[in-house]
């Protein structure tokens, strides 16, 4: 049994860690790439968004590798997500693929253990205490990388020489795979902070502020959204947001689990606007956008695949919230067709208005310092 999954990010380190540890043979398909969007977007239906194009390209490119496992996300809700593991078998297998399917339905049967049922079994029924410590290192790994990626995005507003923090953590991430016990992986989060620290920076920036917001998938690769995060470092933009695939843990598999709603402040802040759960990640961008405004944002950026009704609700109402939280909003439509070059015509254009507001009376006062910022998070 060999097993593959799409890409989201560095989730598959921590899928890696998970599977050595449990001795499943894994496939990584090659990162996410033109080839990646091209293949997925040639056998897919015409108005489907951006992340069924991009997880189809890499299951093929799995396929192709010779995986004849696919892990597939599936769950229930409001967004057509739900429905995107079936359509992307039937394509596969009209594609001539032999393989089997094993979904990643984390409730299944309204228990917690649905997820870790599954793994167990590719894991050829190995012992409960083994599979919950490789799922715990995992788990580690990601909380990890997130943290780190949390100080990435404040020290690359800064850093006098584009591009080093970027550097820095393309080894961090190299470093994080490899790890293979835990104290080798505190060690390296240790080693990687340090580094970063040490990169020279402005320390008295106070760089503009912009938080992140959208639809999870194409918040989270990068490759889908054109490097946005990236290309504001690249303009002296700090950006912040709360999607990460350790919060998304936390939230998904545990708290709500428990009948906890960790949300609650951003749906609050979204009621004015919108007072309902409309599918997928709408109602976060929503009440998001308010709670950025009243922390003292600049700028908003809303990742929105194309054709995803959830946040083509959230872009109509986004123009209000904008309007009356006096925070402006620039929304991004992810697909197939977006050019860098416009991306970054669009993000420059932004920021010079962002800079224009910040100079203005009203809004003078609003940036951190580093000291100030990392606090903050």
């Amino acid at each position: 049994m060999k097993v593959t999954l799409p890409h989201m990010g560095n989730i598959y380190v921590a899928f890696s860690a998970l599977f050595r540890a449990l001795n499943i043979d894994f496939v990584i398909p090659p990162p996410c790439s033109r080839r990646t969007l091209s293949l997925g977007a040639r056998h897919s239906p015409e108005f489907v968004c951006v992340p069924f194009k991009l997880t189809l390209g890499n299951y093929i490119e799995g396929l192709e590798l010779g995986a004849d496992t696919l892990l597939m996300a599936a769950g229930p809700g409001l967004c057509r997500f739900g429905y995107y593991a079936k359509l992307q078998a039937e394509v596969l297998r009209e594609l001539g693929f032999q393989f089997q399917v094993v979904d990643t339905q984390p409730f299944e049967g309204g228990r917690i253990t649905g997820i870790a049922k599954k793994i167990r079994w590719l894991a050829n029924d190995a012992p409960w205490p083994k599979v919950i410590a490789a799922v715990r290192f995992a788990l580690a790994k990601i909380a990890v990388l997130d943290d780190l990626e949390r100080i990435i995005h404040c020290v690359r507003a800064r850093e006098l020489v584009k591009g080093t923090a970027t550097k820095v953590w393309q080894e961090a991430i190299r470093a994080i795979d490899v790890a293979a016990d835990s104290r080798t992986l505190h060690q390296t989060k240790t080693d990687y902070i340090e580094k970063l620290g040490s990169i020279p920076i402005a320390e008295d920036e106070q760089p503009l502020r912009v938080g992140i917001i959208g639809e999870f998938y194409v918040v989270l690769e990068p490759f889908s959204n054109g490097d946005v995060e990236i290309e504001l470092g690249k303009l002296g933009v700090e950006v912040a947001r709360t999607m990460f695939v350790s919060e998304w843990t936390k939230i998904s598999l545990f708290l709500s689990a428990l009948g906890l709603s960790p949300k609650r402040e951003i749906f609050r802040a979204a009621n004015p606007y919108l007072k309902r759960d409309v599918g997928g990640d709408g109602w976060e961008s929503v009440g998001e956008t308010v709670l950025y405004a009243t922390h003292g944002f600049d700028g908003m950026v809303h990742l929105a695949p194309f054709t995803c009704m959830p946040e083509i609700i959230a872009q109509n109402i986004l123009p209000t919230v904008s309007r009356q939280s006096d925070i402006p909003v620039l929304t991004i439509t992810c697909d197939e067709q977006m050019g860098r070059a416009g991306l970054v015509t669009r993000l420059e254009a932004f920021v010079d208005l962002m800079r224009r507001r910040r100079r203005a009376p009203l809004h003078q006062g609003r940036g951190l310092n580093l000291a100030q910022s990392r606090k903050g998070r």
